[in-house]
């Protein structure tokens, strides 16, 4: 069997300075506890940025996100915990519903929050954070009401609130602080857009078969450490039992993907290029449904393998790929390595770039980067023709 998105032999400095496939606190920091959860049109990092094209082909807007158009009319702030909710509007915007007074406090529950929804007028703009799920009925309410939400992203908001010198930290502040994040960068903030029902069960199995992969290794490598032959014997015998769970999830995954023409046609499209392979056709689907609306420099960004420069003054510093999604990384290096080796119209890219003096994990990324470019124009090409 084949992990989704597992790179072994990332042993050595990568461009990016982190371990992608083990680093799951800089995942967590950034996205949550689930590491393939991402609805769509929620991108990060320089993808951001407004700033028109130079190029007259890519004027036309073909990203997934969606921003405010004028400026909203209230913003409030909400710190999700698990059993409640912290809400505090922005400054001037105190009476914009009775549910929602400064530092107030619902509770996490559909009623609760469906009271709270009902009181906000029209125009608001809810600002919160991914708090490990929990966060998920509030903005399930929010998208059926029609109103404007916005996930932070934890480290910027974060950053915001050292900004002003706030050491301190409860809830209250906490939407305190996020109500002025919404407040003062709302033309920047990309819109929450959740994910239709295929797309989150396909990333939820996937997330699933993930984590089932990673016990069973652990288990695999306790079976074969010297020790009690009983303790051996249990590691063996719940790595058969994760076996049939991971197979009944393999079954899942592809009864979804017989239900639904575009993702069949989407995985056929990413196999159809040398060195990807079912598993990571389906995990790259699941990790990121906005390849084929964006740019290949969007694309290459959201991936984490976009160089970034590192200058100052006189200074040249080495161009590193940091930011974007740590797992579509962990799924494109498998995917490189085999384009590497394999016959291929990426081979000789790889070959060239080795006898330019690169190193190998360089030359890898940069072939990762052109996986993800390749794909994004072939998915873009395809549902061009399909509209």
């Amino acid at each position: 069997m084949v992990e989704f998105g597992w790179s072994p032999g990332l042993n050595r400095r990568e461009t990016s300075g982190r371990r992608p496939d083990r680093d799951w606190a800089f995942a967590r920091r950034h996205h949550g506890p689930c590491r393939f959860l991402f609805p769509l049109g929620e991108l990060i990092g320089p993808l951001a940025d407004t700033t028109p094209a130079n190029n007259p082909k890519h004027d036309q807007d073909t990203t997934a996100m969606a921003f405010l158009e004028h400026a909203p009319s209230h913003v409030v702030g909400i710190d999700v915990s698990k059993l409640t909710l912290a809400v505090c509007p922005a400054p001037g915007n105190t009476a914009c519903t009775a549910a929602c007074t400064v530092a107030s406090t619902v509770a996490n529950t559909a009623r609760a929050i469906r009271k709270l929804v009902a009181g906000l007028p029209s125009g608001t703009l809810i600002v919160c954070e991914p708090t490990g799920g929990h966060e998920a009925l509030l903005l399930a309410e929010l998208a059926a009401a029609g109103i404007a939400c916005h996930r932070a992203d934890t480290l910027k908001a974060r950053a915001f609130a050292r900004s002003f010198g706030r050491l301190a930290k409860t809830d209250a502040i906490d939407a305190a602080l996020l109500a002025a994040y919404g407040q003062e960068r709302w033309r920047h903030l990309p819109l929450h857009r959740p994910a239709d029902r295929t797309q989150a069960q396909l990333a939820a199995l996937v997330a699933r078969r993930h984590d089932l992969m990673a016990i069973r290794g652990a288990e695999l490598n306790r079976a074969k450490s010297p020790g009690c032959t009983l303790v051996s014997a249990s590691c063996r015998s719940l790595v058969r039992t994760l076996d049939r769970q991971i197979e009944t999830i393999d079954t899942a995954i592809a009864g979804l993907c017989a239900q639904c023409t575009l993702l069949a046609r989407r995985i056929a499209l990413y196999r159809s290029l040398p060195g990807v392979g079912p598993r990571t056709a389906i995990s790259l689907a699941a990790a990121m449904p906005e390849l084929g609306t964006m740019t290949g420099k969007q694309a290459a960004s959201l991936a984490g393998l976009a160089p970034h420069p590192n200058d100052s003054g006189t200074l040249k510093g080495y161009r590193k790929t940091r930011g974007g999604r740590p797992q579509i990384r962990s799924i494109l290096f498998m995917a490189a390595l085999s384009a590497a080796r394999c016959k291929g119209p990426l081979r000789p890219v790889f070959q060239r770039l080795i006898a330019n003096g690169k190193k190998p994990i360089v030359a890898l990324t940069a072939l990762m980067r052109k996986i993800v470019v390749i794909l994004n124009a072939r998915m873009r090409d395809h549902l061009n023709d399909m509209s």
